[in-house]
């Protein structure tokens, strides 16, 4: 299993309307083949930092995600709401107590 962990800073005026596009477009990320989970943070003391985390089966459905139709329409729109560089990191789960 990969997580995904991508960190996102926003333009104080664009964060409404991320919120509004993450809300209509979840779905379809959570729907991709490969992805078993979808979640969105909010930073409690940075209310413009976001972090989606993301579990996929394995690198090659992270992969096909990536060259998905959804992914490009979301990223691109997503990305023009930035004002900070994203960071992205993808994880190995070692343990889980779930």
């Amino acid at each position: 299993m990969i997580v995904r962990v991508v960190q996102m800073h926003f333009e104080k005026e664009h964060i409404e309307a991320f919120e509004q596009m993450f809300d209509e477009i979840k779905e379809k990320i959570r729907n991709q083949p490969g992805c078993q989970l979808l979640e969105l943070y909010q930073d409690k003391q940075d209310k413009q930092r976001f972090y989606t985390y993301s579990y996929w089966k394995d690198e090659a459905a992270l992969e096909a995600y990536r060259h998905s139709e959804t992914f490009k329409e979301i990223w691109p729109r997503t990305k023009a709401m930035f004002d900070q560089k994203p960071v992205a990191h993808s994880l190995s789960k070692v343990h889980s107590l779930l």
